[in-house]
């Protein structure tokens, strides 16, 4: 909670009073899910670190209490949220691997310098241990913009927040 309170001051003495009236925040990914974290922590045969994506959920969860505190204290100023862990989240089609590019990790999850890597990048979720590839990055991106669940973003994605 110490960490909501203290972002929550940034946007007011900011962002705010250098003038941005439509503001996005974006989430936390599931950070338990990167390649490093699994590696660091195992999985307890789950598909990811559920102790770290429990504080993420916790985390965004009052974020969203933020933007409502935001958008009602502000009123001439609108805020949203982009939920992260549902806007990487794949619809339908068989998600790509979460084996890094890099075949050669240091101990922080990046690549050795001058190691080799995957020859095509955007067929895998992570560059390295940490660090998502651009293709994640797209779906982000572009579900950011025009949400596809009612979880991605809240109360509305940045297409209807351009529009207002």
């Amino acid at each position: 909670m110490i960490g909501i309170r203290f972002f929550k001051n940034t946007p007011e003495t900011t962002i705010y009073n250098l003038g941005a009236r439509k503001i996005a925040v974006f989430g936390l990914a599931e950070i338990g899910c990167t390649p490093i974290e699994i590696t660091r922590f195992g999985t307890s045969g789950k598909l990811c670190v559920e102790w770290i994506n429990n504080g993420i959920k916790l985390f965004n969860d009052n974020l969203t209490r933020l933007v409502d505190d935001l958008n009602s204290n502000y009123s001439d100023a609108r805020f949203t949220f982009l939920n992260v862990t549902s806007l990487a989240a794949p619809l339908g089609d068989l998600p790509l691997p979460t084996t890094p590019c890099c075949t050669q990790l240091r101990d922080d999850g990046q690549c050795v310098p001058n190691s080799s890597h995957c020859l095509v990048r955007d067929s895998t979720l992570f560059f390295d241990g940490l660090h998502p590839t651009e293709i994640a990055h797209q779906v982000i991106a572009t579900r950011s913009y025009k949400s596809l669940l009612p979880t991605d973003t809240y109360p509305y994605d940045i297409s209807h927040l351009a529009r207002l």
